[in-house]
């Protein structure tokens, strides 16, 4: 599947994300063959004696343990690689029993400067985690996320990651830790602004300097006692304005102080205005507060905080350490669909895609399991108005005959990704109503070409000459041809099709015009005249046009079809039949 999408998918992915089968020294599902006859590689290796039996049972003791594995993922990830657009990342789950060996095989693949970060996740906490017990190693909660850039010099900035922490929450707990929470003050009225003077930063641009006579600061408590609110109350509706202060090292504090003192003000509160020069309020007017003799800066909790879902979190900036311990509870349900086989969570999923800025991009997945990125991505979707498409591959592997999913009528994996998305897109078109877009999907299963080449048995020559008439195998739809053509000729899967019907024949047009398709069993000139007057309607930049060869009535129609197309301005090479 990754090769039949290289031409239609050319560096046109953004980000891929792949959670593949972890090497557990089982037997891979995606098996690879190898030149060198087995018996003779272990031999060599030491691994069986003289008389064919194996010295040691255990799978790691195996010379290709690893090498099977690392056999399985190197040629995936070259074309991959080839589908990554130049500011596109790879995302890659793995366990701590082959993440150093995929690291150095992603060295290969894209380059040791194009590494960006392995991010080590919580995935399970520590009652639930394997290892352990009587074995010498300890419990395993934790896995890695390796991320590559296709190209780390066109690589888009990822969006800080964060952990939003409900407000109430973690103020009760830091009561219970016995730590000092210092968002409390709450600025209730700004006061009147009366300007001062002026001086300037480290680059000599204008610094405002403002006196705020009047001002009203009071604490949270005041505003509890006074206003009969709760203490979660007063910071919902005093979000914006609560503070604390601090004396930050900062090269522009030192300067508004000599000119407020050079002027004589007496204020309790300063603000200035100024336009930062780096930082996130770069290049846009800026006010600051200061309070006090020693102008303690104002850092408000707006700034680090937000309102998910009518609360108001805190945000907790992430680095490379993440948890999602708490999400893999109920995992094996996530998505309505009671699958045991290694699922991620939606969440992880979903703040993959919140680091990427682009809200129009594709998203690839080529070990889908149950399409967990294909529901992540519609939700992200749904949440934020973007439009994500995304591109699942799955084997149709299949599922544990005692799985519930098997005794619900799945037999594959393949099957209960399908399930999943349709699951997931009817409960979130159904809980959205503001989301009106498409969240549908298409399903396409590999197999081998639609057109047959004549096989030249000699000994059946003259009862399979009539055979290479017509070389479309007669199973396939014209749906199926149609869409191979969509990937011979490097289109996009999910291309607009229209079908017309033109002098009793089925014309498709594909992408507005981009590629006209006749598979008609007869086809005349009208049919052809037909297709001259789609291209005056739809006016494509480039139109390429395909016919079934069998299905013109001899050479002569033919040919004049060909001319006729030329004169309405098509190449040669523009004009084909199958």
């Amino acid at each position: 599947v990754l090769k039949l999408l290289q031409k239609s998918y050319h560096r046109k992915v953004k980000m891929i994300y792949i959670d593949p089968p972890y090497n557990t020294g089982r037997e891979l599902i995606y098996p690879d063959k190898f030149q060198d006859n087995l018996d003779t590689y272990l031999r060599y290796t030491g691994q069986i004696d003289d008389d064919g039996f194996r010295i040691s049972v255990n799978a790691e003791a195996s010379g290709r343990f690893h090498t099977n594995w690392l056999n399985m993922m190197y040629p995936r990830l070259k074309l991959a690689r080839n589908l990554l657009r130049n500011d596109g990342a790879i995302f890659i789950s793995i366990d701590d029993g082959e993440q150093a060996n995929l690291r150095a095989v992603c060295d290969e693949v894209f380059g040791e400067d194009n590494f960006v970060n392995t991010i080590s996740v919580n995935m399970k906490n520590i009652a639930g985690a394997s290892g352990g017990g009587e074995d010498k190693r300890l419990k395993k909660n934790i896995e890695y996320l390796h991320v590559y850039a296709r190209d780390y010099t066109a690589l888009t900035p990822f969006e800080n990651v964060h952990e939003f922490i409900p407000i109430a929450e973690l103020v009760e707990q830091y009561r219970q830790d016995g730590k000092s929470w210092k968002y409390t003050s709450v600025l209730v009225h700004p006061g009147d602004k009366e300007y001062l003077g002026s001086t300037v930063d480290g680059d000599g641009d204008e610094i405002k300097l403002y006196a705020r006579k009047n001002a009203e600061i009071k604490s949270v408590k005041q505003l509890m006692d006074q206003e009969n609110l709760s203490e979660e109350d007063v910071y919902a509706e005093y979000a914006d304005r609560i503070f604390q202060t601090a004396m930050p090292q900062s090269s522009i504090r030192p300067r508004v102080m000599e000119k407020a003192n050079e002027l004589g003000s007496l204020e309790d509160l300063h603000s200035i205005e100024y336009v930062p020069r780096s930082g996130k309020n770069k290049g846009i007017l800026y006010e600051q507060f200061y309070k006090g003799e020693s102008f303690r800066l104002f850092a408000w909790l707006r700034d680090v905080s937000k309102t998910i879902d009518g609360v108001l979190c805190k945000t907790e900036m992430q680095g490379t350490l993440w948890d999602f311990a708490s999400e893999t509870k109920n995992l094996t349900k996530e998505g309505d669909m009671p699958f045991q086989n290694g699922k991620k969570p939606v969440a992880m999923l979903r703040r993959l895609l919140e680091m990427e800025q682009e809200q129009d991009c594709l998203i690839l997945d080529f070990f889908a399991g149950s399409a967990s990125t294909a529901h992540a991505v519609m939700e992200h979707n749904v949440s934020d108005g973007g439009q994500r498409r995304y591109i699942m591959v799955q084997l149709p592997e299949e599922c544990d005959p005692k799985s519930d999913v098997f005794k619900d009528g799945f037999l594959t994996v393949a099957e209960v990704g399908k399930e999943r998305i349709r699951r997931a897109s009817a409960k979130l078109a159904a809980d959205s109503s503001l989301y009106a877009s498409d969240l549908g999907f298409r399903v396409f299963r590999l197999d081998g070409s639609s057109i047959q080449p004549w096989d030249a048995n000699f000994d059946t020559v003259e009862e399979t000459l009539l055979d290479s008439i017509d070389n479309i195998k007669h199973e396939r739809s014209e749906s199926d041809v149609l869409y191979e053509l969509l990937l011979k000729y490097g289109l996009d899967l999910a291309e607009p099709i229209d079908e017309r019907e033109i002098a009793g024949s089925t014309v498709y047009s594909v992408g507005a015009g981009a590629l006209i398709v006749c598979l008609a069993k007869s086809i005349d000139l009208d049919v052809v005249e037909g297709i001259v007057a789609l291209k005056e309607e739809l006016k494509p930049e480039i139109m390429r046009v395909v016919f079934r060869d069998s299905g013109f009535k001899d050479d002569v129609v033919k040919a004049n079809a060909v001319q006729i197309l030329k004169q309405a301005g098509l190449a040669d090479e523009q004009i084909r039949s199958l």
